[in-house]
């Protein structure tokens, strides 16, 4: 019986030999490039990342610090100063993560936008993510520390441009101040094969705890015979942007569109949000404990009936609502109803009280942060839930509306 020898000769040495590379292209059988992340964009992108956590760092020194030192690492060291929580006597440390993202509203906006507009674009869409993040945070009462950011891409090269990371950075800089916490960069991923290309998703998570001496504002204490405080938004704020922009591909100049004022469609759309963070902070530095607090997002004014209870909330003060929302309500079926079921319509947060006098206080308080409110309404037993809004003559039931707070 004879014995075959066989070995193994690597293709490579083959390579170099008269057209046989073009043997190979022709049978399909020449090792493809590698396809990889493009690391070097994105390292770039996370640069600039750090740069900007760099800038927030003592936002909120009040709490504690982060050591310089350790940024850019894979996790970031929160010094948290539990001195005032001893001083009150706190036994427990209320805290929250929340996460949180901004949906379609980067999307929002035309295709010619010149630099200067892109960067203003960006640097409103930077507000926002701050203002989804921490508003939601806010209605327990809690100040946000830590904030971190998750914005995957499959095309990074089209997506970190200097315009993208100017304004969204100075933006997310900017909200972080006014917030008063400390922004700990984040991650940048590319997914090729789960995004869509020249596409952003934006999202991130907070770290957030209540003030010492403080508990959770948790909406058990809320009921009939409280008073209803409406703060201003600027505008449609993170919510509504899938119906407005199915609007603004009907319209003959799309989100160049103006509006009555002369503004751009697209303009309205991107105002910056309003971070009511330290609104709610100074209502309860004043000793004012709101029984409920609510951030009027998603489902609009359905939220003031957040509560699991059975009340009806009648408004009936309203504040001035902001031009956009009259301009699509005047395109969009379902006249006022429909707007106050998926808008906020000018309310962007809401305080609940025990008395009229400490919602008056709170009226006074959003004044000094610049903030329009207004005593809006009370809250009544009912048998079930529902929001009487009068001056619209609209009624939203609770029936359609599944989200409750509470047990």
């Amino acid at each position: 019986m004879s014995t075959i020898y066989q070995e193994r000769i690597p293709i490579e040495l083959f390579y170099n030999l008269p057209d046989f590379s073009n043997i190979l292209l022709k049978c399909n059988l020449m090792p493809e490039a590698l396809d990889q992340v493009d690391y070097d964009t994105l390292d770039a992108a996370k640069r600039r990342f750090i740069d900007a956590a760099k800038r927030t760092l003592g936002f909120a020194s009040a709490y504690g610090i982060v050591p310089a030192s350790g940024l850019g690492a894979s996790a970031n060291a929160f010094n948290f100063n539990l001195t005032p929580f001893l001083e009150a006597g706190a036994r427990e440390l209320s805290m929250t993560l929340v996460p949180e993202g901004l949906g379609t509203a980067d999307d929002t906006r035309p295709d010619d936008l010149c630099e200067e507009e892109l960067r203003r674009f960006w640097w409103n869409i930077g507000i926002k993510i701050i203002s989804c993040l921490t508003n939601d945070a806010a209605t327990s009462g809690m100040q946000t520390i830590l904030l971190g950011l998750y914005l995957p891409s499959s095309t990074p090269e089209t997506i970190f441009t200097p315009a993208f990371l100017d304004g969204f950075l100075d933006g997310v800089v900017e909200g972080c101040k006014q917030v008063g916490c400390v922004y700990l960069s984040g991650e940048t991923p590319q997914l090729k094969t789960k995004m869509i290309s020249g596409r952003l998703d934006i999202a991130g998570s907070v770290f957030g705890v209540m003030p010492a001496g403080v508990i959770p504002i948790d909406s058990s204490r809320l009921d009939a015979g409280n008073t209803i405080v409406l703060v201003e938004s600027s505008g449609p704020h993170e919510n509504g942007f899938t119906p407005m922009r199915k609007l603004a591909e009907s319209l003959p100049d799309g989100y160049r569109t103006k509006l009555a004022s002369g503004q751009e469609f697209w303009k309205a759309m991107n105002a910056a949000s309003y971070l009511y963070t330290p609104l709610v902070q100074a209502v309860l530095s004043e000793g004012i404990r709101p029984t409920a607090m609510e951030n009027i997002t998603g489902h609009g004014w359905q939220k003031l009936m957040r509560s699991v209870k059975p009340l009806r909330y009648v408004i009936e003060t309203m504040l001035p609502v902001p031009e956009i929302f009259t301009f699509v309500e005047g395109h969009l079926e379902g006249g006022a109803a429909t707007m106050l079921s998926v808008f906020n319509y000018g309310a962007g947060f809401a305080f609940y009280t025990e008395s009229e006098q400490d919602a008056e206080r709170i009226v006074l308080l959003a004044r000094e942060h610049k903030l329009s409110a207004v005593v809006a309404g009370r809250v009544e037993a009912f048998l079930t839930r529902e929001v009487v809004v009068k001056p619209l003559g609209v009624t939203l039931k609770g029936d359609s509306f599944g989200i409750a707070r509470g047990v």
